[in-house]
């Protein structure tokens, strides 16, 4: 029988490392959101290389042999911000590894199994930058199967099972970003990547509370849990509809005036184009998969189609702030988590100002990058008390 999970039986700098790696992963996923926002994300054509550079080149002279310049002249005052995001990202992959090797040594052949999956990702990267891209996604698949099996046969009293996953995760991760870059912003990617980067800072904070060993301990924790887990998933979907938003640059779509080439003429809430049901194509404005070699920068869809966009944004957030107010008032009336339900309300209603904000404000770019932090907030609020509520110990 395998026994309760001990937090002194792993390393005693295990729970530090995880709340690194929370916080690497915000830094991330609010990096990523610049690099969006700032129309920076095709700003190195090839992956993971910039213009065959492990940094990135100061000026165009240095690149003008160099292949990826055909697809794209070199910017430089973007180029840095795409590569610095991926570096990034790789820190908080070699963090993420740290604690998969941590969580999985007691596990007999656990680090074995985490190194080898290591590995065969770190040859695929190098085959596919000589161009071997099937051998390199066999490997990666190869990789991504021994990290699923590893989870799916380890217990879930420790931390070596959702550290796995979260490896796995970083993988796939990897991978949207590659996608992102060589399949020029496909809508459908950048939203996966988005909602893969919420998913890493939530499993990485599952893991963080769980190696403190802090819980909360109540007798109406299954109950709350149930509330806490629909709210996370109501979130989630609205996470999705703001990347979808984002992705077929949708966020100014509601200008009363209409679109005149690339300029609203003003923008309009809580009414759409002076409108309350405006026209709109929720058809055309939610197909995933339009193919390959179409360059999706600055969007490709109709006003119709991206007014529908706009709509079910906005008609998920109002739905998601009922149901956090409500969540918010039942911890209320919880002796003990008063501070999470006052939290709760405020960053919700927040979060509702910065979407109006980045409507009627034509979506500045800290406001932007502020609205993303605060899904990110919600996000820690919700995943917290789902990993820390707990039934008393008998």
């Amino acid at each position: 029988m395998t026994p309760a999970f001990n937090t002194a039986a792993y390393s005693r700098h295990l729970h530090r490392i995880a709340w690194l790696a929370v916080a690497l992963a915000l830094v991330v996923i609010i990096f990523g959101a610049f690099v969006r926002l700032s129309d920076a994300g095709l700003s190195c054509p090839d992956w993971p290389t910039c213009y065959g550079r492990a940094a990135w080149p100061s000026a165009a002279q240095e690149v003008e042999s160099h292949a990826a310049t055909a697809i794209r002249p070199l910017e430089t005052h973007k180029a840095w911000r795409e590569q610095v995001h991926r570096h990034i990202a790789a820190a908080l992959g070699v963090l993420v590894l740290v604690l998969a090797l941590l969580a999985a040594r007691k596990r007999r052949l656990g680090i074995a199994q985490i190194l080898t999956a290591a590995g065969l990702v770190a040859v695929a990267i190098g085959l596919y930058m000589q161009g071997q891209h099937t051998a390199a996604a066999a490997l990666a698949l190869i990789a991504e199967a021994i990290l699923l099996l590893a989870a799916w046969r380890w217990c879930n009293r420790d931390l070596s099972r959702v550290a796995a996953l979260t490896l796995a995760v970083i993988i796939v991760q990897a991978l949207l970003g590659m996608w992102t870059v060589t399949w020029l912003l496909k809508p459908v990617v950048v939203t996966a990547h988005l909602l893969g980067g919420m998913l890493t800072f939530s499993l990485l904070l599952w893991m963080a509370w769980r190696a403190t060993g802090v819980p909360i301990r109540l007798v109406q924790a299954p109950e709350l849990r149930r509330w806490v887990a629909a709210g996370i998933a109501l979130l989630a979907i609205q996470i999705a509809l703001g990347g979808w938003t984002s992705a077929n640059y949708a966020a100014l779509s509601c200008g009363a005036g209409g679109w005149t080439g690339d300029t609203v003429h003003w923008l309009d809430f809580p009414r759409c184009v002076g409108q309350w049901w405006p026209a709109h194509d929720f058809r055309e404005g939610f197909v995933l998969w339009r193919g390959i070699g179409v360059d999706y920068e600055g969007g490709i869809l109709d006003g119709e189609a991206r007014i529908a966009i706009q709509l079910a944004h906005r008609m998920m957030a109002a739905v998601v702030l009922a149901y956090l107010l409500a969540l918010a008032y039942r911890l209320l009336r919880t002796p003990g988590l008063r501070a999470w339900a006052v939290m709760l309300a405020l960053v919700a209603l927040l979060q509702v100002g910065l979407g109006i904000a980045n409507v009627k404000l034509a979506l500045p770019l800290l406001v932007a990058m502020l609205h993303v932090a605060g899904a990110v907030v919600l996000l820690f609020l919700l995943v917290s008390l789902l990993a820390r509520l707990r039934s008393p110990e008998r």
